[in-house]
């Protein structure tokens, strides 16, 4: 259990979490383990077989305190939300755009360039810093389709067209992400993107960090106002949050893909932090769960210079910043959104 950033993220399996008058109480086996006073949670993280009380669910619903159920992978499974708060304007602007094709791909474009411009560095620092001349030329190759992709963004004038080049280079790039692996590389050989399930440590860790972002993106969205389910580059589905998964795209690289590489590359996380489960599956264990946990909020807690905002402010917050930014433009207040880029 670990409370950082005002969430409080549970990982025992069976922890009991109830309210006791304004405490919250985590009891294991009916030991009180942890107890914090509820004014300085903003949030709760359960993974896999943890109980609440409806007690503290009723609690968290009135107060706009979020409770997410995600199984022990880190994978989605349910967020408990009270009255729907925000500008309905807002809502109702970010709908209107969703529905016009023009304005979604402008937005989509955006998110796109951003993508794979923060991938792109990422390829280059490691190609500057590689000491094999083949990881080198693997890496500056894929960085140069990325380059050409990124060219044809900017003229893309279709959806479809726009998630094909999005998709030429993610191949791109995870086809060298091997090359960014210093240690144990055999353990952590990325065998192509794979999820539901992760079929080897390096995607199980990448899974597990985009499920920790993406919950961030859908509390960026929300706290501004916006419908997290409604967005513009990815396809409307019941039950799934497209602006979130949205909002992630120019994140991904900045906020999980490095710590997932730094914490292999510094043996904070080992072949041992996994464990195989029927079907093929590869998944953390408790303690490399806790390990990537702490981790995860350390690097959000990092301040960079905000390329727009001029300001630094905590990577953290870089996803809130980015749904205001997109709630200007919805408002007309600002003509186009600006992407995140990595410095």
């Amino acid at each position: 259990m670990h409370q950082l950033l005002n969430t409080l993220y549970v990982t025992t399996e069976n922890a009991y979490l109830r309210l006791d008058h304004e405490t919250v109480k985590v009891s294991v086996e009916k030991e009180t383990k942890l107890q914090v006073p509820l004014h300085h949670l903003g949030g709760f993280v359960c993974f896999g077989d943890i109980m609440v009380s409806p007690a503290l669910m009723r609690r968290c619903g009135e107060d706009g305190r979020s409770l997410v159920l995600l199984d022990r992978n880190g994978r989605f499974k349910a967020r408990l939300e009270g009255p729907v708060s925000g500008n309905v304007l807002l809502r109702r602007a970010q709908h209107a755009w969703s529905g016009d094709a023009e304005k979604s791909l402008s937005i989509a474009k955006k998110i796109v360039a951003g993508k794979i411009q923060n991938s792109r560095q990422i390829l280059m620092r490691a190609a500057r810093e590689a000491t094999d001349p083949n990881d080198e030329t693997a890496l500056r190759n894929a960085a140069a389709v990325l380059a050409g992709a990124l060219s044809r963004v900017e003229r893309c004038d279709d959806m479809d067209g726009l998630r094909g080049f999005e998709g030429e280079s993610a191949r791109a790039y995870f086809d060298c992400f091997d090359r960014m692996v210093l240690e144990d590389r055999d353990s952590f050989r990325l065998d192509g993107r794979n999820r539901r399930p992760p079929l080897d440590p390096m995607n199980a860790l990448l899974s597990f960090l985009y499920a920790l972002l993406t919950n961030d993106c859908v509390a960026a969205a929300e706290g501004v106002g916006l419908d997290p389910q409604v967005g513009f580059l990815h396809v409307l589905r019941p039950g799934r949050p497209a602006l979130a998964l949205d909002l992630m795209e120019e994140l991904r690289a900045v906020l999980a893909d490095r710590l997932a590489l730094t914490l292999v590359n510094r043996r904070q996380i080992t072949a041992a932090h996994f464990a195989d489960r029927p079907g093929g599956a590869v998944h953390l264990d408790e303690e490399g769960r806790k390990a990537v946990l702490i981790a995860y909020q350390t690097r959000k807690q990092e301040e960079i210079l905000h390329p727009l905002l001029e300001q630094r402010v905590p990577l953290g917050l870089v996803p809130h910043v980015q749904a205001r930014l997109l709630g200007r433009v919805l408002r007309g207040d600002m003509e186009d959104y600006v992407p995140f880029l990595q410095r």
